[in-house]
């Protein structure tokens, strides 16, 4: 069972585009479960962060993971920006201009 949502998760996340981010309860939203942490789980178990782009997971306030799991918030926020996402003053993904509707 785990291994099938995890499935649905690592597809939901393949769909971000590049210069995109999602939130943890988006992606939990579009599957049918309000348990964001589940899909947090998923990430962290990630095992091909190559074709499977978690740094573009987010929370739903624009902040990064303290625990990413491919090298801390520095590391995601790196590769947020190579990709050409902005962040605000705050130092949080600025959702009003890369936010990604996922369906």
């Amino acid at each position: 069972m785990a291994d099938s949502f995890f499935h649905r998760v690592f597809t939901a996340v393949r769909s971000i585009p590049m210069g995109y981010v999602t939130t943890y309860g988006a992606i939990a939203k579009v599957l049918g479960t309000k348990d964001s942490r589940r899909v947090g789980q998923a990430l962290h178990a990630n095992t091909d962060p190559s074709n499977i782009p978690c740094h573009r997971v987010v929370f739903s306030n624009g902040r990064l993971a303290s625990g990413y799991v491919f090298g801390g918030p520095d590391e995601q926020r790196k590769l947020l920006e190579l990709e050409g996402v902005h962040f605000t003053s705050t130092n949080t993904v600025d959702l009003s201009k890369c936010l990604y509707p996922l369906k």
